[in-house]
């Protein structure tokens, strides 16, 4: 199929992703913080330059062994996208609801989250090329939403006396073979977010990354400081 299509656009689609790979292997080995790494990805998903994506990682030292962190899966078979639905419906009222592992989930998927949470993780889940949709009601709830680096995301929502995270990180001319995540809906006294985190990455590791991080931050501002008179 690549063969009919510019070759441009195959050369943009390779760059970004052997981008988005050496900026998730920095990340795991600790040399870019959060902030810097989710600032990066972004750029990598959005611009349509080489040189930019080039320029995002010139600044990176080289691991002495190969790249550890695995972002790619293996391609989805003609038959598993027959298999993925045109529509679902996650409902989660006063309790919880979590989709996570290998899992496939619909080209439009509606959640509601009553007084409960919601957990979507799409790190390992078998998508249908373009976009899928995810349209959240979080009333008194919360959805959270878990995607691996190399997911294009948009996002917009609406909150009332709650939180709607915004995420934008996809082309402005996507790729029509690659999936992208699209989240709309409304936050009303609850929130919806969204967090990247790299496969097998856990909740802690996020913490502990967010820890490290702030202490380093506390240290820089220290040795800013003048000496102490005595």
């Amino acid at each position: 199929m690549d063969k009919d299509r510019p070759t441009s656009l195959v050369a943009l689609r390779d760059a970004r992703e052997r981008t988005i790979a050496t900026l998730s292997d920095a990340f795991a080995r600790d040399d870019l913080d959060m902030d810097d790494f989710e600032q990066r990805l972004g750029i990598a998903h959005r611009t349509d330059s080489l040189a930019e994506l080039e320029r995002l990682t010139a600044d990176l030292t080289a691991p002495a062994a190969p790249p550890t962190v695995a972002l790619a899966k293996a391609p989805a078979t003609a038959q598993s996208l027959e298999q993925v639905r045109d529509q679902q419906t996650l409902v989660a009222i006063i309790g919880g609801t979590d989709r996570s592992g290998y899992w496939k989930p619909a080209r439009k998927l509606r959640v509601i989250a009553v007084m409960g949470g919601v957990n979507l993780d799409f790190r390992e889940a078998v998508m249908a090329p373009g976009v899928t949709e995810v349209h959240v009601t979080a009333v008194m709830g919360g959805v959270n939403i878990i995607v691996p680096p190399q997911l294009a995301v948009e996002m917009d929502g609406i909150a009332i006396m709650g939180g709607f995270a915004h995420s934008e990180r996809a082309a402005v001319q996507p790729d029509p073979d690659r999936p992208i995540l699209r989240v709309t809906g409304v936050a009303v006294w609850g929130g919806v977010n969204i967090e990247t985190r790299l496969v097998g990455e856990t909740e802690q590791d996020v913490h502990r990354r967010h820890r490290e991080q702030r202490a380093l931050n506390r240290a820089s501002r220290r040795r800013a400081l003048p000496p102490r008179r005595e």
